[in-house]
């Protein structure tokens, strides 16, 4: 998932320097919202794995 995220953020950057606006401004938007459910699940897994009493590293 933050594969997509880069992806999306790199797709944003190179729209936004050939111009086009609105595919750079969505492609961004995409990006951040990858990113947070990554962050989520980042989180909740090591809330989990905390719980279990195993590494979170």
């Amino acid at each position: 998932m933050l594969g997509w995220a880069l992806v999306f953020a790199i797709l944003a950057i190179v729209a936004g320097y050939l111009g086009f606006m609105g595919l750079a401004g969505f492609a961004a938007t995409v990006a951040k919202v990858l990113f947070v459910i990554f962050l989520v699940l980042l989180i909740a897994s090591f809330v989990v794995r905390a719980i279990r009493g195993q590494s979170v590293l």
